[in-house]
């Protein structure tokens, strides 16, 4: 009988999206040092196995963690302030002046914040795109026991056919390589495996080629992934070709980044020879549903990525930030899979088992983790997500897979481990007071309100008394 640091017992059904995609019923995971050391039915674990802790897995669901591949920690406090924009007004008139007026402490608030929420919904890895306070995001997300793909963001084109950049977040083509560099530098080596780091620029229309060449040889350079938003509006894909008569993807292609390594952010606006591009390059892809749906961007209607997935691209999913709504994975897996079956009229298509792997094993290709993370089996990291059954979308429970993405929100996370750690029990989270945060989060607004003309932001029609 061998003693491990952890063993979940008696879970009612365990999705492992092992490279056999099995099912376990009366399942058992032990761990040690972090790592799962043996997976299989709780009465032959029993025999070999007993933990220093023990959990209770009855009438739970039991998946990988979520790797959510695309969300803006620091946009974690816009909520309301983003509502019925179009693309230019959304990024030029709501969330460019509010992402300008956050200070260091803002955006700590703000990832703290955007790490419980993550959490608590059952993810235990998420890719930030970036900001100007990269160090406040990794100081506030590290607290709560999330893993991070932290980035600093760049734009060195000021001006773009959709407007022009707050004066706060201009940089030349120099500087946002050197500050870029200084966060490759700082975090691609800390030794802490909950916290990577990436090369980032915002989007294509405010970067010049200078400045993504640049990246793509800092993500060589430093071992990680580049990532951009792409082709998520009409507005951004037509101006692209207006500036430099290239759609966005073929301009990727034409300056010779687009790879294995890249994370494209939606991807839904893409002209017949960008499809193939895709296809042969085979950078990861992120649907960002409710960011799309919210904002009216039309990528499901005009989006291929279930004929992008059936050509062998890795197709993840992301929930951008809060100005959409939901941050919620469970949630974003049914619009993904739900919105290209009524885009299609094809019931078929996107099934819910494409979802979860999306959610998992895909996302964690994406973030270049998923020989560490993203399904559970022998050798890899225990990060783990029970759901309590014991709840009226969950029942009857007769196919937990359809159950996890056509029924089940975030809200029946029941635990959370990552490398073994318990960092979210019975729905509350261990590592920080979440109710000192939430007395943060008023100061904060307060603060960065002062620099923005937040009755022109809020699109609140009804009168308040």
């Amino acid at each position: 009988m061998q003693t491990v640091d952890l063993v979940i017992k008696d879970i009612a059904w365990l999705i492992t999206v092992d490279p056999q995609r099995r099912i376990i019923r009366d399942a058992a995971i032990a761990v040690q040092a972090g790592k799962i050391v043996a997976v299989g039915k709780s009465a032959d674990l029993a025999k070999n196995y007993t933990g220093k802790n023990t959990i209770d897995g009855r009438n739970t669901v039991a998946t990988p963690g979520y790797v959510d591949c695309h969300l803006h920690s620091s946009f974690q406090l816009s909520r309301g302030l983003a509502d019925e924009a179009n693309a230019q007004s959304f990024l030029f008139d709501r969330m460019y002046p509010y992402e300008a007026a956050l200070d260091g402490d803002d955006v700590r608030v703000s990832a703290t914040l955007a790490a419980t929420e993550l959490l608590k919904h059952g993810v235990t890895c998420f890719i930030d795109p970036g900001n100007y306070h990269p160090e406040a995001s990794v100081e506030g997300v590290m607290s709560t026991g999330i893993r991070m793909v932290v980035s600093r963001s760049s734009f060195d084109l000021t001006k773009s056919v959709l407007g022009l950049l707050p004066e706060r977040m201009i940089e030349n083509t120099a500087t946002a390589l050197e500050r870029a560099e200084a966060v490759l530098e700082k975090y691609g080596k800390t030794g802490n495996p909950r916290l990577t780091a990436s090369a980032s620029f915002r989007g294509l229309n405010n970067a010049s080629d200078e400045l993504i060449t640049g990246l793509d040889k800092l993500a060589k350079k430093y071992s990680t992934l580049l990532q951009t938003h792409a082709c998520f509006s009409y507005s951004t894909h037509d101006s692209s070709i207006a500036r430099g008569g290239l759609a966005e993807i073929e301009r990727l292609e034409h300056l010779g980044v687009l790879d294995e390594r890249m994370l494209i952010v939606h991807s839904g606006w893409l002209e017949p020879q960008e499809v193939a591009m895709l296809a042969k390059r085979k950078p990861s892809l992120v649907c960002a549903p409710s960011s799309s749906l919210h904002n009216g961007y039309g990528n499901f209607v005009v989006g291929k990525l279930p004929e992008l997935i059936a050509l062998g691209v890795n197709v993840a999913v992301g929930s951008d930030h809060a100005s959409s709504g939901i941050v919620d994975m469970s949630q974003e897996m049914r619009l993904a899979c739900c919105c290209y079956k009524e885009t299609r009229i094809n019931p078929r298509v996107m099934p819910p088992e494409t979802g979860i792997e999306m959610a998992t094993i895909n996302g964690a290709k994406a973030a270049l983790l998923d020989q560490r993370i993203g399904s559970i089996e022998v050798g890899k990291e225990a990060d783990v997500v029970l759901f309590d059954t014991r709840r009226p979308e969950w029942q009857p429970l007769i196919n937990p897979v359809a159950n996890l993405v056509y029924s089940a929100t975030g809200d029946s996370v029941r635990d959370v481990f990552v490398a073994g750690e318990h960092v979210v029990a019975d729905g509350t989270l261990t590592k920080i007071d979440e109710s000192k945060l939430y007395e943060e989060i008023p100061v904060a607004v307060s603060r960065f309100s002062k620099h923005l003309k937040v009755d022109q932001m809020v699109q609140l029609k009804w009168p308040v008394t």
